[in-house]
């Protein structure tokens, strides 16, 4: 396949992307403070905040083993790859953000919300990502074979709307839609593997 890229290495994207993703969970972890009581009690207040890290820690964790998975496709990039990279990257960035908001008002409606709103942007952003890499690498690729048809992102996207939407009735099933995507997504994408091995 001719080389369409920029001259530059995909290696470089793919090592930025490492480091964002790194700088990410580094702010994530910064967020969670050790109470200043040494009973178990006081780490009861704490339990929210913990649990959102939890949650946004597998999200970008995913996100990172299928970016990775993703660029071990890839033969080149473009510009236009350069800057879906950048959306994405940006829309895990405000994860840390949203995960502090959420954990400390105690899973209430709107942080609930808004943090399902940036797991929309996260999945619209991987998505855009995947359609300008089809593009670039062209129908035949091994990404295009790999890829197919997305159930798992579309799926994803309809879990997220229905979590944002109950976030304003019940807090546990929107958190429960949220949970669920992660456990789909856990996995990674095994027909990525496959044309890798």
């Amino acid at each position: 396949m001719r080389n369409r890229g920029l001259g530059m290495g995909k290696g470089r994207v793919e090592a930025f992307s490492d480091g964002v993703i790194a700088i990410i969970i580094t702010i994530m972890v910064l967020e969670l403070h050790a109470p200043h009581e040494t009973t178990l009690a006081a780490l009861v207040p704490e339990i929210p905040i913990f649990l959102s890290y939890v949650l946004s820690f597998v999200f970008v964790g995913i996100y990172w083993t299928n970016h990775h998975h993703l660029f071990q496709v890839v033969k080149s990039i473009n510009g236009a790859v350069l800057w879906a990279n950048l959306f994405l990257l940006f829309a895990l960035s405000l994860i840390p953000f949203v995960t502090a908001w959420m954990g400390e008002n105690h899973l209430e409606a709107v942080p609930v919300a808004l943090y399902g709103g940036d797991l929309v942007m996260c999945a619209l952003a991987y998505a855009v990502l995947m359609h300008v890499l089809l593009k670039h690498e062209g129908a035949g690729s091994g990404l295009a074979r790999a890829i197919g048809h997305d159930f798992k992102g579309y799926l994803s996207l309809v879990l997220y709307v229905i979590g944002i939407a109950f976030a304003f009735i019940d807090i546990r099933i929107a958190i429960a839609c949220y949970a669920v995507v992660s456990v789909i997504w856990f996995v990674p994408d095994r027909r990525i593997e496959k044309v890798i091995r």
